[in-house]
């Protein structure tokens, strides 16, 4: 899961923390006229949220629908009713491992998107912004420690872990026909979407006590 979703995930987190950078740049010229502060503030919001949010979404739109339509085929082609008369838990065989796999996957990948989220804000902010590499890391430091890396992997943690979950959750209640395998895939997509930012921001709420 990890290594086939890494390079979308890189791909669009990489433009999101451009964008981040060059806007932030742009309004704190604009409005208190000095954006020294900017590269500490992207590197707040790359590793508390953007990261690890960006790459749950993604591996949700990727990785869930498959498992929901999966799951939700092997439901109205009766294969789950089979692996039941031979006396094999459904749950056990096809949700654990999915569960197992996605949690791990996101820690893995929460913390890869952080990190090359960094690099690329500090080189489009010495490319485009004036800043120097040893400019961006100073400000950083100030802004951000180690636990705000490791709270973006147990972000990544949870969200990874939601991913089956509500995946296997609509597949299993799938109902018969192509069109009850596409709406419950949809609505495990979009369900899963929403968790993840409720989850976010329970976890960001809990973390703030940590600081």
């Amino acid at each position: 899961i990890a290594y086939e979703s890494a390079p979308i995930v890189v791909f669009c987190v990489s433009f999101a923390a451009i964008v981040t950078i060059i806007e932030a740049s742009f309004h704190m010229k604009l409005v208190v006229q000095n954006d020294a502060l900017v590269p500490g503030f992207a590197a707040l919001l790359i590793l508390r949220e953007l990261g690890a949010v960006v790459s749950a979404l993604l591996v949700t739109s990727r990785v869930g629908a498959g498992i929901a339509a999966e799951v939700g085929s092997m439901r109205v082609t009766e294969q789950i009713d089979a692996l039941q008369m031979l006396g094999i838990d459904p749950v056990r065989f096809l949700v654990v491992p999915r569960f197992i796999a996605c949690t791990i996957s996101g820690v893995l990948l929460s913390v890869l998107a952080s990190l090359f989220c960094l690099y690329c804000a500090m080189l489009v902010s010495q490319l485009s912004l004036g800043y120097s590499s040893g400019s961006f890391l100073t400000s950083m430091r100030i802004f951000v420690s180690f636990k705000d890396l490791i709270f973006a992997g147990i972000k990544g943690a949870c969200f990874g872990a939601v991913v089956p979950l509500f995946s296997c959750f609509y597949g299993f209640r799938a109902k018969a026909g192509a069109e009850g395998v596409g709406l419950a895939t949809t609505t495990s997509v979009v369900s899963t979407s929403v968790a993840i930012i409720v989850i976010d921001f329970l976890l960001s709420w809990l973390f703030t006590h940590f600081y």
